[in-house]
C-alpha cells in the first residue's frame, strides 16, 4: 500500500521541464514566447539548445529563413547576427560538435519545434525551426526538440521570407534575449 501511496504522489507532482523564453523584436514580431523542450525524447538536441541559450549565444540571432505556412529558422549563431553578411545566415553553427539525430514518434505539427540540419541526419547543430502548420513529412526525418506553449501569437507574427528558400530580405526579426526556464 505505502508503495501505490508513493507511486500515485509521484504521478500527481508536475514535472520538471526545461523550457526556453524567448523573446523577439522586429517589423513582424514583438512579445515573448515560451518552448517547453522535449528533454525526455531529445535529450541531447535540449541540453545544447539550454547550453547555447545560458551562454547568450542566441540572444541577437535573427529568424533567416521563413516560409508562410511551413516555419521560421533561427539559431545560427555563427553567421545569423544582425550585422554580418545575411547571405551566409542558415550556413553556421557554433563550435561545438554536432550531434547525433533523435528522431522519435512526435509528430512535426503547429507550434512543435525541430533541430536543422544538412542532408546529414547526425549534422545538428545550433539551427532550430518552429513550425506554423503541420509537416508530417517531417516526421521521424528531424529531430522535435519541442513545442511553443504560450506565445504562438508572437511566432506567426514573426516577418516572412520570400522565395522557395524563405530567405528574409531587408532587416529579419530577431531574437532579442533567450532564457532558459525550469
Amino acid at each position: 500500500m505505502r508503495k501505490l501511496a508513493l507511486l500515485l504522489s509521484v504521478m500527481a507532482s508536475p514535472a520538471l521541464a526545461a523550457g526556453l523564453d524567448v523573446e523577439v523584436a522586429g517589423e513582424g514580431a514583438n512579445g515573448t514566447f515560451h518552448i517547453e523542450l522535449f528533454d525526455d525524447v531529445a535529450p541531447q538536441h535540449a541540453a545544447r539548445l539550454t547550453e547555447l541559450a545560458e551562454k547568450g549565444e542566441y540572444d541577437g540571432v535573427v529568424f533567416h529563413r521563413v516560409i508562410d505556412g511551413f516555419m521560421a529558422q533561427t539559431g545560427d549563431v555563427q553567421f545569423g547576427r544582425e550585422g554580418h553578411d545575411m547571405r551566409m545566415a542558415g550556413t553556421g553553427g557554433s563550435d561545438l560538435p554536432d550531434l547525433a539525430a533523435e528522431f522519435s514518434e512526435k509528430d512535426f505539427a503547429r507550434g512543435v519545434v525541430g533541430m536543422a540540419r544538412s542532408q546529414s541526419p547526425d549534422s545538428a547543430n545550433s539551427q532550430f525551426f518552429i513550425m506554423f502548420a503541420p509537416a508530417p513529412h517531417l516526421n521521424g526525418a528531424y529531430t522535435a526538440v519541442g513545442e511553443v506553449t504560450s506565445g504562438m501569437e508572437v511566432v506567426d507574427a514573426i516577418k516572412r521570407g520570400t522565395g522557395p528558400n524563405g530567405a528574409v530580405v531587408g532587416k529579419p526579426d530577431m531574437m532579442v534575449k533567450v532564457t532558459p526556464t525550469e
